[in-house]
């Protein structure tokens, strides 16, 4: 503990806290890209549910349409099959009442007949039918059937401003209908062409029609209901909540396999410290960070004592359970946030210091090298001690241009150093103390 403090104390505890706030900003970029990740899944789930309620809202709204459509068509077309059934009759008489008085406007020659018991039979043709039967549908249905032309004969079958419209559109554009649906009234509104027949000319030949020519038509009326879209909100509402919650849920088993993964990238199995990868990775980082700033950077190499003759006396279950209690006694030292301890490989492990003096790192390393002697594990076979010990070189970089392989070189030549001169023990490098 005394060894970390006066660490520290070498540090200026500005440099400390910059690189606190570093670590920091890594943390939260890492979370930053995950949240991202799981936003962009969460909106385009959105907007694939959006989408689809809005499609099918649209297809709710056609299929209405064309109800509404065959709706119309089949009311004119029972209108004209009544009308030609009356044409091809010549009119049906029926008797004169209050509701029913002659047309004023068919020839009177034969358009009445007296019965013996003094009841008057009248003429009814189809434009007199038609207009009976829309009264009729008026009243019970609430269905407006009106025949009208462009010059009517009688008056009240003139055209209203959007049935002039319609019929322009027939003589003029050859269009078959003419048809809108108003939803601001719930209205439906359509009209096709009244084509003359054979049957027609009978009367309306007088007034210059042909067989073919378009003598007018009939307007279809009829009110509508509003299109209830709930089921299609409802059903998409729950969709999307599904969807989320198996976002959620698959994010969250994802996020545990990557977080899985990124731990076996950056971890060593056994020991459960940083790898040889992550240090790699690392250390070139606070490298070209310490070049860049001129701040010393320390490296400390440990290597385990005859650790092969550990393995051979008390075997490798033994040798792992070694390893694993000597990263922990490490880890345990080392804490700072910044300082990163690795396992280099084999019985062999690193520490790296960013901003910390030779001095600084020689009384970590002393540390590190008594708490792990400390630990007592036995050890007969070696020839330093009755106990697990370790031998640890140190070497610090201060900024100079130098490739980080030289770093390397010049720790692993201090371990070599400490092992040489007796082994539990730490050296520095025993030629220059900074790269030149």
């Amino acid at each position: 503990m005394g060894g970390v403090a006066t660490q520290n104390n070498l540090l200026s505890r500005t440099d400390v806290n910059k690189r606190c706030v570093i670590l920091a900003a890594e943390i939260r970029e890492r979370y930053f890209l995950k949240a991202k990740y799981w936003i962009t899944v969460s909106a385009f789930w959105l907007f694939i549910i959006v989408g689809s309620a809005v499609w099918n809202a649209s297809q709710l709204h056609k299929m209405q349409e064309q109800v509404y459509l065959e709706t119309s068509r089949s009311y004119f077309d029972l209108m004209v099959t009544v009308r030609q059934w009356n044409s091809e009759m010549g009119g049906v008489f029926v008797p004169v009442s209050e509701q029913i008085q002659p047309n004023p406007y068919l020839d009177p020659a034969g358009r009445d007949i007296l019965l013996p018991d003094g009841r008057t039979l009248t003429r009814v043709n189809p434009a007199y039918m038609t207009r009976l039967i829309a009264e009729l549908a008026d009243a019970n249905n609430q269905i407006l059937f009106h025949i009208t032309s462009l010059n009517p004969v009688r008056p009240a079958n003139a055209a209203s401003g959007w049935e002039v419209q319609a019929l322009e559109s027939f003589e003029l554009e050859g269009k078959s209908e003419y048809l809108f649906w108003d939803y601001e009234t719930r209205t439906y509104y359509y009209m096709a062409p009244l084509i003359t027949a054979e049957s027609c000319l009978v009367c309306h030949a007088r007034q210059g029609y042909k067989l073919g020519d378009i003598r007018g038509g009939i307007s279809v009326i009829f009110p509508t209901q509003s299109i209830s879209y709930q089921p299609v909100l409802f059903s998409h509402s729950i969709i999307l909540l599904i969807g989320f919650m198996a976002i959620g849920l698959f994010g969250l088993r994802l996020g545990q396999v990557i977080g899985k993964l990124e731990n076996l990238s950056e971890i060593d199995g056994l020991t459960q410290i940083h790898n040889r990868r992550y240090f790699d990775e690392y250390l070139r980082r606070e490298f070209f960070r310490s070049r860049r700033k001129y701040h010393p950077l320390s490296i400390i190499l440990i290597d385990v004592d005859f650790f092969k003759y550990f393995n051979d006396t008390y075997g490798h279950q033994a040798g792992d359970e070694c390893l694993k209690r000597i990263a922990r006694t490490i880890k345990g030292t080392v804490r700072r946030p910044t300082d990163l301890v690795a396992r280099f490989g084999g019985e062999e492990f690193v520490i790296v210091l960013p901003d910390t003096s030779l001095e600084g790192s020689m009384v970590v390393a002393e540390g590190i090298r008594s708490q792990v002697a400390g630990l007592k594990i036995p050890h007969a076979a070696s020839q330093v001690a009755d106990v697990v010990t370790v031998s640890l070189g140190v070497f610090t970089y201060h900024g100079e241009p130098a490739e980080i392989s030289v770093m390397l070189t010049r720790v692993d030549q201090a371990l070599y150093f400490a092992k040489h001169n007796g082994r539990n023990r730490v050296s520095q490098n025993p030629e220059e103390k900074t790269i030149e």
